[in-house]
């Protein structure tokens, strides 16, 4: 259930109805709104009667929640989140590329794709320092040092970071370096991990697990939620499918889907949805026209050298046309 308070509440009337929910085992979450405040109610084992919030004072409604996500839901949040960056912002009309390699390599690679990524226009840069790979012998990443050299780019670049956790132990240490931390997709449905996320003050990019519905991919999002981090962001990469003229299948449909079920940014990886470098720039250009609130992208200097998804990686002159062809498609300030 949602109670919605009278745009003119006092903190007390607020508190009163926190206090009310509480009391009645329930967990409370006041939800700031753009005129008024909404708290929503949660971990109630069935419904809720309107009843004993509607008397109270500074009550304005207690709307029923249908769907099993609340905090995620559109339902309990009618306005499109909007996360804020020094800088710039992401959601509701705000637009942002978030482009790097696969695996950090060493310090020469970060810096030199950094650079080339930042002049074509991007405002995040991507790269793992904890590779979870599907072979055992796959890189695997350079793990704290990678982390590192991660700092360094954003100090001489000026560049966001955005990098994976794969685990408790590794999110402990990315929330110190990076400025969005990414669930990937093995990991959507990794609960500890992600209630451990619901704990850090760092915005969280959650892709889609490669079978995930998308009902399971927003209650993924709820778990993250739920532990008091609303600052969630979603990523489409594509799902399985039995097609093999690409790596996966990119469901740009998902993407209105989103924007009917929910407020939270959605964002798309056209990199790990094709596997193949000339499928990236028209899926990237499709998953825009869809209406996405940014691209999260691969470059390589040296694709055919990289240590991880040389394959589907950009050279950084087709990164920049990319980045001109979105700016025609996209008109206007992004960011």
């Amino acid at each position: 259930m949602l109670v919605v308070m009278d745009k003119d509440a006092t903190q007390a009337q607020i508190d009163a109805v926190v206090a009310k929910i509480e009391s009645l085992g329930y967990v409370a979450q006041p939800i700031p709104g753009g005129e008024r405040v909404a708290i929503g109610i949660l971990r109630n084992p069935g419904p809720v009667d309107p009843a004993l919030f509607l008397d109270m004072p500074g009550v304005t409604q207690a709307i029923p929640v249908s769907k099993p996500y609340k905090l995620v839901s559109r339902e309990m949040k009618r306005e499109d989140t909007v996360i804020s960056f020094p800088g710039f912002k992401l959601g509701r009309g705000h637009f942002v590329v978030m482009a790097g390699p696969c695996a950090i390599e060493s310090e020469f690679q970060a810096l030199t794709i950094a650079r080339l990524v930042k002049a074509a226009g991007a405002q995040f840069f991507r790269g793992g320092a904890f590779k979870p790979r599907t072979s055992p012998y796959s890189y695997q990443g350079l793990g704290k040092k990678g982390l590192e050299i991660l700092k360094k780019v954003r100090e001489e670049t000026g560049l966001l970071i955005i990098t994976e956790a794969v685990d408790q132990d590794s999110l402990k240490l990315v929330e110190q370096y990076a400025d969005i931390i990414q669930i990937g997709t093995r990991n959507m449905q990794n609960y500890t991990l992600l209630r451990r996320a619901g704990h850090s003050g760092k915005p969280v990019l959650l892709k889609r697990g490669m079978y995930a519905t998308l009902d399971e991919w927003l209650m993924a999002a709820e778990y993250i939620m739920s532990e008091g981090n609303h600052q969630v962001i979603l990523c489409e990469r594509g799902i399985r499918s039995f097609g093999e003229h690409a790596r996966n299948l990119l469901d740009l449909a998902i993407i209105p889907a989103v924007r009917r079920e929910s407020h939270l940014p959605i964002i798309v990886d056209p990199s790990h949805a094709s596997g193949r470098r000339d499928l990236v720039p028209p899926l990237a250009r499709a998953a825009v026209a869809a209406g996405c609130d940014g691209l999260l992208i691969e470059v390589h200097h040296e694709p055919e050298k990289a240590l991880s998804d040389g394959a589907q990686s950009l050279y950084p002159d087709q990164f920049g046309q990319l980045m001109q062809d979105l700016k025609t498609l996209r008109p206007g300030k992004w960011f």
